[in-house]
Parts: C-alpha cells; structure tokens; sequence
C-alpha cells in the first residue's frame, strides 16, 4: 500500500520528477488558463496507465510524446476529487520517462485560491489572487501526485497583468502583450524551483504588490500603503533568524528567503513556500511583537521543505520539528527564557485542541489514522505541540549536548526526501547506537505510547521566569473577582515593561479559570487598552475572554474584527464563543463575511457553526 491515503494517484507505480506550469491568471474569469508539463519515470515494468489527482479541474486535452493515449476523469471520490487516468497504447518499462502535456484551467469551485476584488483589497485599487495548497488542495490548480511522498523541480511561469510572485526563484519579467478591448496588458513573469518540492508548496500570488529589502538576502512582499510598515516589523530580526537557524541546522539552501505579507483573509500564521513564505498581515502589529511567525516558517526552511512528511498522517515530522527550530531560534537571539516562554504558550494551544477534540480523539496522536478522511479536519495545535513536546523530551533524554549532532545529521539524511515515523526513529536509534548510554534510553523509551496514544503527553518543567508576573496578575484578578479582601486595583502601570506575549499567557490564565464578570471585563478593557491594540493576538484573546462573561458590549467588536481577519487561528475560537451567547450574531456575521474568508477557512467555520 502506498504510504499516502490521501492521494488517489498510483505514485508507487511512476514518480514526477519535474513540472512546467504554464498559466494565465484570468482576473475576469476568476481562473488560471494554461498548460502543465509533467516529466514522469516509471518505477515499475510494463507501466499502461498513470493516475492523477485532481479536484474540481476543467481537463481540455492530455498529450502523451511519442505515444497514442487516452484519458478519463473519474466521478468524485470526497475528500479527494477526481481521479484523471491516462492510458497508454503501449507499456513504459522501469526507468523510462515520459512527458504527458495537460491543457486546463481551474473553475470556480478552486478550493486553493482566493480571487479578491478591488475593493475587498486593502487600497481598494487592483484584484488579488492568492493560494493555499497545503494539505490536499494542490489538486484543484493543476493535476499532480498530490501527495508530499513525491518531490519536484518546478518551472513556474505566470502571465498576468499586475506583478507575480510563486514558489521559485525569480527568473525575470519579459513578453509584454498589450491589452484588448480595454483590458490592461500582460507580462510573463518565471520562477525557476530547482529544489524538488512537494505538491503542497506550489504557490502562486499575482495583484499590486511592492517590495523592499529586509537583509541582504531577503525582501518583503506586499501592498505599497502597507510596505514600509512591514519593513519596519521584519528589518531588524530577519538575518539574525536565519543565522541562529543555520548555527542549529546548517546553511540555508533556497538562496533567497522572502516574505509576502498577503491581504486579512489569508486563514493562516504563515504558509512555508519556499522562497516566499506567505504570510499573514496580523504580524504586523507595529511592535515587532508576533514577528515568531517568521522564525516559525523560516525553520520549515529545513523542516517540511527539505524534509517533509511522506503523509498527512505524520504531520507532526514538518510541526513538531519546526516548532522546536522555532524555539531554539527564539533562545538563540533572545534568550533561553524566550524558548521555555513560548513552550509554556504552545501548551495551552495543546489544552485548547484536546479539549475541543476530547482526550481519546484520533485527531489528539502524534500519528494519527487519515484513511478516508480529509487531513484539514485534523487540523489543529496537537502536531505542532506535541510534536514539539516530544522532541524536547529527547532533547532533554540524550542531552542537549549530543542531541544537537543528531540535529544536522537527521536533515542532512533526508534532505530533498520524504519519510514516515518510523524512519526517523530508526535513524534517531541508528544514530546513538555507539553511544551505550543514549541507546539504551532511546530503545527503553515507550515510542508506542508517545507516538500512537491519544490525549496528553506527559508535561515537561519549562522556564516560567517570564510567566511569573503573568501568573500574579492573573491571581490577583482571580481574588478580587471573587470577592477577596485582598485590595488590588488595576492600573496600567501593572503591566509596564511587559512584552505582548506576557498579556497573552495572562488572558489565556483567566479564559482557563473564567470567573471574570462582565464587570471586570469592562474594567480591564479601559486599564490595559487591549481592546484598542493593534496586536490581534492581544484583542482576539481579550474577546474570548470578554464572550465568555456574556460581556454584551464586546459582541459587536468581536464581530466587526471577524470581518477584517481572516486567520482561522482568531477565527474560529471567535465564532465558537461567538456562536455560544449570541447565535443569530455569529451566523449573520459568517454569512456577511464569507465571500471574505479563503475557501478552507469558510468550510471550517461552516462546520464549527452547522455541523
């Protein structure tokens, strides 16, 4: 059985090794138009037929060189689209290639892109197109073996009327066509990916974009009113994140590492195209405050991009890792009390997911059963932060010391592959086998237990030096909530020198006691101001908070904030709430906004509200 459930291709059977995307970017039609070339080898004898995944495709024709074939578009199969079969007059042998040529365009039932008019813009001037491919939705822009088992090199080139950028190297602007009947011209822009990469990591953004640099090897992304805003955020930290990433791992191997900060429906933190991350714009908070986003996507740089996950079902190789990276990062420019902060932050992150899922979910293991199912609906922090617990567990198991050799050799291993659990604990065991000590925990170690039970892992001791004034203050609203003697007026000055971070683990304490009245509700929104910040991680937890205490004069905030955010992170926990005190208002505010939201955050908030 192919170690992917989640592609219908037949990818044991014959492997793409290079793609040519050849598109138009039709803003009109709301449509990419073209071609793509897919170079192909056979992995086995006798090769007659190969399978690939589509979704939601307009097939217009398949050539095959050097061959007469015939292909077919199968019914839908949900989650996973369409299947397109193409069938060959005579057998490819072992090692053969090919090249089958795909005439398409895109419709507009595209789960991986999101066309925005002008006006949902934030100049209001030009359209946007963006998209999100990951985990399955790379099949809804161009057939593909739709799964991250299979690596690429990538030929991108775009034609479009406003700028373009896509997960490769820029290779330059050129052919310009003028525009008829009143349409504006185009111009062809290339990126070339001489990387292999996954499915998922094809992306492609195209509307009145600016840029700016932001290191010596990295520029910014994004609407020429926002540009020097998002300069100003990313300029100081964005060289010294990928210098403490290299000084763990090893030498960045993409060239150039850019950000594109898109327009508010973006449903992510960040999405880890390599080259250009794609990145949401509630980083910019004008304190360089949530700038961990970047470390976070900078870190799949090495995790996820060089070495992915063979399946959604081990999720936790490209999170679990890259939190870990993130974090050692965090450490390396900040200081250690940074790493175990953001730990103890992740961990109620992990709360939060396994309360919602229940202890004994599928959904709540480090490797978790996807067959038949669609992997956005295991979504969530348990990869992310179990994942990382567990590998800080080793960490703390071997030794920091020794675990950090195994670091670069674990990447060096799989760099450009993919792998399952299984590997890396062999290559991890491998590793230490000399080392009698190290080796006799590891093979002592109930892998069982952490990789394939449900619910929590067992919660490590992480630095709470930053977390103990957030702790005090959270008491002391506690106590006076219930009505303690203790005098205790709040004042802005009890949270003077604090970095965002220390506001949000201490309105996370509270959402977890939740004995705050409305009342007090009131009184903290005017003594700290978040209501007013402009930090979106401060304001969304402050209104989780607030719904909670059925504070009634913070419904309508919340619902004008979710209809300028599009982070399913803010989203979804708002509606939730939302939805609990006042149904028809989060039900009138979904059906306001949805044309606003990206497609895989409108079909999650569809069913966090319907199902």
């Amino acid at each position: 059985m192919p170690r992917d459930p989640n592609t219908l291709s037949n990818y044991d059977d014959v492997r793409t090794t290079h793609v040519v995307a050849n598109f138009e970017i039709d803003f009109e039609k709301k449509r990419l138009v073209g071609s793509v070339l897919l170079k192909l080898k056979s992995l086995t004898d006798n090769l007659k037929s190969v399978v690939l995944d589509t979704s939601y495709l307009d097939i217009e024709s398949v050539g095959v060189e050097d061959r007469t074939s015939k292909f077919t578009v199968a019914p839908r199969s949900e989650p996973y689209g369409s299947p397109l079969t193409i069938q060959f007059d005579k057998s490819i042998s072992k090692g053969e290639e090919i090249e089958i040529d795909i005439s398409l365009s895109t419709t507009s039932n595209c789960t991986a892109l999101q066309w925005m008019t002008p006006e949902q813009t934030p100049n209001k001037k030009q359209p946007y197109m963006f998209s999100q491919c990951q985990a399955i939705h790379a099949r809804s822009v161009l057939p593909s073996q739709d799964t991250p088992d299979v690596k690429a090199t990538v030929d991108f080139n775009f034609r479009s009327p406003l700028p373009v950028v896509a997960s490769g190297l820029p290779t330059g602007a050129k052919d310009y066509l003028p525009g008829k009947d009143g349409k504006p011209g185009t111009m062809l822009y290339t990126f070339k990916q001489e990387i292999p990469i996954p499915s998922y990591l094809f992306a492609v953004a195209s509307g009145d974009l600016a840029s700016a640099s932001i290191g010596p090897r990295s520029t910014v992304w994004t609407g020429p009113e926002e540009l020097k805003d998002c300069q100003w955020e990313l300029e100081d930290d964005m060289e010294r994140f990928m210098e403490a990433a290299e000084s763990i791992v090893y030498p960045y191997a993409w060239t150039q590492y850019n950000a594109l900060i898109l327009p508010n429906s973006f449903p992510y933190g960040g999405m880890e195209n390599p080259i250009f991350t794609f990145a949401t714009p509630t980083i910019i908070s004008k304190d360089r405050q949530n700038i961990d986003v970047i470390a976070h996507e900078l870190s799949h740089s090495w995790s996820g991009n060089l070495v992915s996950n063979a399946s959604w079902e081990h999720f936790w190789l490209n999170e679990g890792w890259t939190t870990y990276l993130e974090r050692r990062i965090q450490a390396a420019v900040h200081g250690e009390p940074h790493r175990g902060f953001s730990a103890i932050i992740g961990w109620k992150a992990l709360q939060d997911s396994i309360e919602r899922f229940g202890e004994d979910n599928e959904y709540t293991k480090l490797v978790v059963d996807l067959k038949g199912k669609d992997p956005d609906d295991a979504f969530s922090s348990v990869p992310y932060e179990k994942g990382f617990v567990f590998l800080y567990h080793l960490e703390n198991l071997i030794g920091k010391t020794k675990w950090d050799k195994f670091i670069p050799h674990y990447f060096e291993t799989f760099r450009m592959k993919s792998l399952d659990s299984f590997e890396f604990k062999k290559t991890l065991i491998d590793f230490f086998a000399s080392d009698a000590e190290a080796s006799k925990k590891l093979k002592d170690l109930d892998w069982d237990k952490w990789l394939f039970s449900p619910g929590y892992p067992p919660k490590p001791d992480y630095d709470e030096s930053m977390v103990k004034a957030c702790y005090a203050l959270s008491d002391a609203w506690e106590s006076r909530s219930k009505g303690s003697k203790t005098e205790f007026t709040p004042k802005p000055s009890d949270i003077d020198g604090w970095v965002a971070n220390q506001s949000v683990v201490f309105l996370e304490r509270l959402q977890g006691t939740q004995t705050l009245s409305a009342a007090d509700i009131e009184l903290m929104g005017k003594t700290y101001a978040y209501d007013t910040s402009s930090n979106v991680e401060l304001v969304s937890r402050f209104y989780v908070l607030a719904l909670k205490a059925k504070c009634h004069s913070f419904y309508k905030p919340t619902a004008e904030l979710l209809g300028t955010v599009g982070r399913m992170k803010f989203v979804r926990p708002l509606y939730r709430c939302l939805n609990e005190v006042d149904r028809d208002l989060a039900i009138k505010t979904f059906l306001k906004n949805k044309e606003f939201y990206h497609p895989i955050c409108r079909q999650m908030v569809e069913k966090d509200l319907f199902s």
